[in-house]
């Protein structure tokens, strides 16, 4: 029984999950629990930070990559690397020599920050000290860290336009190779430009990306082979039609345009691709009210946003204007056939606009009715709840392992606090010890033996902060060889769990585990604690 994996039914297990962790203590989340009894694997639960209550929800919309279209990092990622590398060398000049270099699709993590001007990969936690850095990819002593992040009167922001924030997993394989690039110009100075330094570096593998993105390089090679690229997932449907059967409406708002998002729909919903027996039709439409396309978020979440909304007819792919949705007469034919066909088959599929529109479109009075499920804090997440005040969910894949790691290390963990415990104990008597000795009249006899019995603590506290080091850089190896727990940066919650506290209301490892709750589900959040109510929580 000691090793069973907790279920949602573990009444009397509670567990400690990272986010939200106040001054170095794991504040508790419990699990939200599914009706009827069903129970749910600590790899599929879903968290909650902010109460939801499923039954105000009128709307249900997803963002398409990396949501409900889940990538394979080992072959996606690589792809995208193997783009870019071509477009550095061929498009910009880069040295040839960069075509033999390979990609660890396993190296980076989302939450880093990259450091343009100093070619450093950062790690923070949630109060944007930095706890992990490496230059390229050597590791950065602590007197450096130091001396370059925490030696000014005034704290770094951290953000754009010198740093550049790795908060999706698109971005994975970039700062891979900008941190290749970092050591390639320390090593080789004579073979970069002198004008060249880790900024323009960086510029330059952004312009790659983009590159890649703007000649459909990556999308073609996807479109051929989904499979290949993408995780197949037959729950994707059943979540869907669960969803619309409790009365709701559903809807898609995905930055891709209408051909790509047809391609990966089929695939996802009917396991359909461009060639083969089976070839692309519309079906999938029937399990949305509405598809958004090329909706250019964050900017869609903006209602001062003027970006015109044109209706997408489905066969040619041809955008036709619309006047907020509803269908204009064409010049010379003032009768949009076109237009009212396709609103009589239910699904409308659109391209641009902004979130105003997709309101009138689902007749939305307020935007609390609404949940929005997406995968990029920036783009999807931070923009909708804080713009906007949708509800959010936030799909992290990274989680899955993370949470069956925490369970499996539950008792390494208590060790570190354990450790930790007794490494302020010593301090402690060190500390009064000194006190005595300095500011209390004591005999000679008594200072002797107050001396000898500080030497000891002070031996005795070296060895106990080398052997907490020690454990605990273990213990976070355990999680990732480089970086560490995804959701943790030593005992505090990382700048990444920091960003999942404040603008997910819920947050999973996968979209479809919301088929294992009730549509109606209440979602509560554990009782937040201050710091000094933690500690004197009953036992």
């Amino acid at each position: 029984m000691e090793d069973q994996k907790p279920t949602a039914l573990s009444e009397n297990v509670l567990q400690f999950h990272t986010v939200g962790s106040k001054d170095g203590c794991e504040v508790p989340h419990k699990w939200s629990s599914p009706e009827g009894g069903k129970k749910i694997d600590i790899s599929n639960q879903i968290f909650c930070n902010r109460s939801l209550n499923m039954k105000n929800i009128i709307a249900v919309g997803f963002d398409m990559d990396y949501t409900l279209a889940q990538y394979k990092s080992e072959t996606f990622e690589s792809l995208a690397y193997e783009g870019t590398v071509r477009k550095l060398v061929y498009d910009l000049g880069y040295p040839n020599e960069l075509l033999e270099w390979t990609f660890d699709w396993n190296y980076m993590v989302r939450g880093l920050v990259l450091d343009k001007k100093r070619g450093n990969i950062l790690k923070m936690d949630r109060h944007k000290y930095v706890k992990v850095a490496y230059h390229g990819f050597r590791e950065l002593s602590k007197e450096d860290k130091v001396d370059i992040y925490g030696s000014s009167l005034v704290r770094d922001s951290f953000d754009e336009p010198d740093y550049a924030l790795i908060d999706t997993l698109f971005s994975l394989a970039e700062a891979y190779l900008f941190a290749q690039l970092v050591d390639f110009k320390d090593n080789n100075p004579e073979k970069v430009p002198k004008d060249v330094d880790y900024a323009r570096m960086y510029k330059d593998v952004r312009a790659a990306v983009d590159l890649c993105h703007r000649d459909g390089t990556l999308k073609q090679m996807v479109a051929k082979e989904p499979n290949r690229y993408i995780n197949e997932d037959t729950t994707i449907v059943p979540l869907i039609k669960m969803i619309r059967d409790s009365g709701r409406s559903t809807f898609l708002v995905t930055n891709s345009l209408w051909d790509y998002t047809n391609i990966v729909m089929n695939f996802l919903c009917g396991g359909r691709t461009v060639h083969g027996p089976h070839t692309c039709n519309f079906d999938w439409l029937q399990y949305f009210d509405v598809v958004i396309t090329g909706s250019a978020k964050p900017g869609f979440f903006h209602e001062e946003s003027r970006a015109n909304l044109f209706e997408v007819e489905p066969q040619s792919g041809m955008l036709i204007n619309t006047d907020n949705g509803t269908p204009m007469a064409q010049v010379g034919d003032p009768s949009p056939k076109i237009l009212l066909k396709s609103k009589d088959k239910g699904c409308r599929v659109f391209q641009g606009g902004n979130v105003g529109h997709l309101h009138s479109l689902l007749s939305i009075e307020s935007s609390s009715q609404v949940l929005y499920v997406g995968d990029h804090i920036y783009g999807d997440i931070l923009r909708s709840k804080k713009v906007l005040g949708w509800r959010t969910m936030l799909v992290v894949p990274e989680l899955e392992k993370e949470v069956e790691l925490l369970w499996e290390l539950r008792n390494m963990r208590k060790e570190l606090i354990l450790m930790r415990n007794e490494r302020d104990s010593v301090e402690d008597k060190i500390h009064h010890l000194n006190w005595s000795l300095k500011f209390e009249d004591i005999n000679e006899n008594d200072k002797q033996e107050m001396l000898s019995a500080l030497k000891d603590l002070e031996s005795k506290r070296d060895q106990v902060r080398l052997s907490h080091q020690q454990a605990q850089r273990e213990c976070h190896q355990k999680f990732h060889k480089v970086w560490g727990q995804l959701m943790k940066t030593g005992y505090q919650g990382s700048r990444f769990a920091h960003q999942v506290e404040r603008f997910a209301c819920l947050y999973t490892s996968q979209v479809s585990n919301l088929r294992l709750y009730s549509p109606d589900k209440y979602y509560r959040p554990s009782e937040d604690f201050m710091s000094h109510e933690f500690h004197l929580l009953p036992l």
